[in-house]
């Protein structure tokens, strides 16, 4: 019985040894390889670390990187990536929720790490990574973890102005990786072309398809994806056959005209998710590509990533909006009323996720983790937990679901989930600014900030880029004398978007 995914890279690490597993533009590394050193660095740290205890990690785009977390992982430990680019302030906040004792970087981010509050120990990769490794000890450390213990914590955006740390379950990464897997049919002979940063939660797939069925993973250079000619012949010298990426990934090499030039040649299967697909975008993919298996995705971090699909069998028109789809194996979706009672067939409600897929909660934060994972209300005979997503949907006749957008202010920009609140409580820090109002115009995916005050636009920027990740950066911003109220004195939003341009 697999009680951890360590099982899953022993056994593929013996089958597949001499196999890449994750390459990028500047080197690889085997399954052989890679294993020995997740061992190097699970020893190292097991003789530091108390078993269960979190580890931040800060390391670049690299092949490296994946095994500081599953270095982290043998020795009896979860890791916390971090995303080094990050402003200071972001960065300071996340350590402050994690409290961990001790940080495991690369070289590159040594002097980013030394910078910050942190006052635990900090561990240089390349100064451990030749470390003998203690079989005795690391069988020891494995044997401590179960199926609940936490695997990682990856962060997100919170209403509060401090992020909230999703604390995933080894039992729920495996659940969410075979489910994805056997819908992609994802197995030892597919390529995967990583989009996403090696922190955020959309880069598992990347990291454990390889670890759990012997694929392996191309880490495609950041760049590469202004320049989608170039992104489109690295996919074709590197043989892509599998693509799991942020709509806006999908998105941006169709709306430059990649496809005038050329074509990913080996592609077999697209998978994307973080937003709503512009269906104009996806049209073009599916001219130049009949053959591709396209997937839908949708689910939140608390849901291990994504909890539904659809297979976009159909070709789609400018205007088609593709539905969700049905539940992932694992995952039960239900939709309820504002009162908690079931959401009748056909009508909007809000979506629900049940199942062991789901996270263990918020990290360090038991308030918030009660008020969002809560019991069943239409289960009084036994402890079920289920996740409100705050997402509106419903579901049609032949059982699909299909998705109406955020019931409260939680937005998807760029693929990355942002509480509007965050937006509003960081502008309230500026000088001069008295107060604000943020709104998404979603048909521009653009944020706006309305706010009053002496403060300039300029000022404001300044003050997010230093402070926040580039993705909350407000792109629009509007000075006014006073924001407009409604009678009951609770801003009117409708007259603030109707400054929408």
């Amino acid at each position: 019985m697999e009680t951890s995914i360590l099982n899953r890279l022993n056994r593929t690490s013996v089958k597949y040894a001499d196999k890449v597993m994750f390459k990028d533009e500047h080197s690889q590394i085997t399954f052989g390889e890679f294993n020995a050193l997740t061992k190097s660095v699970g020893t190292f740290l097991a003789r530091k670390v108390p078993c269960g205890a979190p580890v931040a990690v800060m390391s670049g785009r690299h092949v490296l990187t994946p095994s500081c977390f599953l270095g982290a992982v043998r020795a009896g430990c979860f890791y916390a990536p971090i995303d080094g680019d990050m402003p200071r302030t972001r960065l300071n906040q996340i350590l402050g929720v994690i409290k961990a004792d001790y940080m495991l970087v690369d070289k590159a981010h040594l002097e980013t790490a030394q910078a910050l509050d942190f006052h635990g120990e900090i561990i240089v990769f390349e100064d451990i990574r030749d470390t003998e490794p203690d079989e005795a000890l690391l069988e020891e450390r494995s044997a401590t973890l179960t199926l609940t213990s936490p695997l990682y914590v990856i962060f997100t955006s919170g209403s509060t102005g401090v992020p909230k740390g999703v604390i995933t379950s080894h039992q729920s990464l495996m659940c969410y990786i075979d489910a994805v897997a056997k819908v992609l049919s994802i197995d030892d002979t597919d390529t995967l072309g990583n989009q996403s940063p090696l922190d955020y939660i959309a880069a598992v797939r990347d990291i454990y398809l390889p670890i759990s069925f012997g694929a392996n993973t191309y880490i495609v250079p950041k760049n590469e994806f202004a320049v989608p000619t170039a992104l489109f012949d690295t996919l074709n010298r590197e043989k892509i056959t599998a693509l799991c990426w942020s709509v806006a990934g999908v998105e941006l090499p169709a709306k430059l005209g990649a496809f005038d030039v050329s074509k990913p040649e080996y592609l077999k299967k697209l998978c994307f998710s973080g937003s709503v697909m512009p269906c104009k975008y996806l049209k073009i993919w599916q001219e130049h590509l009949p053959d591709v298996l396209y997937v839908n995705q949708y689910g939140p971090t608390e849901a291990t990533a994504s909890c539904t699909y659809y297979v976009v069998k159909e070709k789609v028109n400018d205007d088609t909006v593709l539905p969700i789809g049905k539940p992932y194996d694992n995952y039960r979706v239900m939709l309820l009323n504002e009162d908690n009672t079931p959401t009748p067939q056909g009508e909007t409600g809000e979506i629900c996720v049940s199942g062991p897929i789901l996270a263990l909660g918020y990290y360090g934060n038991p308030e918030q983790t009660e008020k969002s994972f809560m019991q069943n209300p239409l289960n009084d005979n036994y402890r079920e937990l289920i996740y409100k997503t705050g997402d509106l949907g419903h579901i049609g006749e032949d059982g699909t679901l299909y998705f109406h957008g955020r019931k409260d202010r939680q937005i998807k920009h760029l693929g990355h989930r942002i509480e509007l609140g965050e937006i509003e409580e960081t502008a309230k820090k500026v000088d001069g600014v008295l107060d604000c109002c943020a709104l998404y115009h979603k048909d521009k995916a653009t944020l706006y900030l309305f706010y009053t005050g002496e403060a300039t636009s300029k000022d404001i920027v300044l003050y997010f880029r230093q402070n926040m990740p580039a993705f909350m950066v407000p792109r629009k911003l509007v000075n006014l004398e006073a924001l407009p109220t409604l009678p009951n004195g609770k801003l009117d939003m409708q007259a603030l978007k109707a400054q929408f341009k």
